[in-house]
């Protein structure tokens, strides 16, 4: 995926151009504590995150699903969580999240990375801010996108809030 740098500072809604790709500068390891105790806590008891025994047996050669996998609910809050530095920070209201896609397993030990892309920009029905329609990517250690998902935000314009 080819991107450009990181939005450092520039992160109003001024700041942001329909077909811009962002690469964030931060990756997270996945390790079991994630998986396991997150799992447990929204209570998602899927046999897929916490049976290895079960999982090695019926796999039956089906690629990546030979041992435990990650809770997608985990992997999309990671990538949010690492795309947040430079499209949250200026956010004054989460508008909505849809078109989520969980596109291959994630385990224990893959590394996650976030692409930021910028699909649309639109009036927010007030002077002091705009809306911005990102998707998000996450992809893996192996450059294989495992999430994908649009986000809505309301963000604050730097003409009102920020530095003039």
């Amino acid at each position: 995926m080819k991107a450009s740098e990181l939005t450092s500072a520039n992160n109003y809604f001024e700041d942001f151009e329909v077909g811009a790709i962002f690469k964030h500068a931060r990756g997270k390891t996945v390790t079991e504590m994630d998986n396991v105790l997150i799992t447990n806590m929204v209570m998602n008891t899927a046999a897929g995150h916490f049976n290895e025994d079960l999982m090695q047996r019926m796999a039956r050669g089906i690629p990546g699903f030979d041992t435990r996998i990650v809770f997608g609910g985990i992997n999309l809050s990671m990538v949010i969580g690492l795309a947040s530095q430079d499209t949250g920070e200026q956010v004054l209201e989460e508008l909505g999240m849809d078109k989520i896609r969980l596109k291959a397993p994630v385990h224990h030990g893959d590394t996650l990375y976030a692409y930021s892309e910028v699909l649309a920009k639109e009036d927010g029905g007030r002077d002091d801010a705009g809306i911005i329609t990102f998707k998000h990517y996450g992809v893996n250690q192996k450059d294989v996108v495992v999430y994908e998902g649009e986000r809505r935000a309301l963000m604050k314009r730097r003409s009102h809030w920020g530095d003039k």
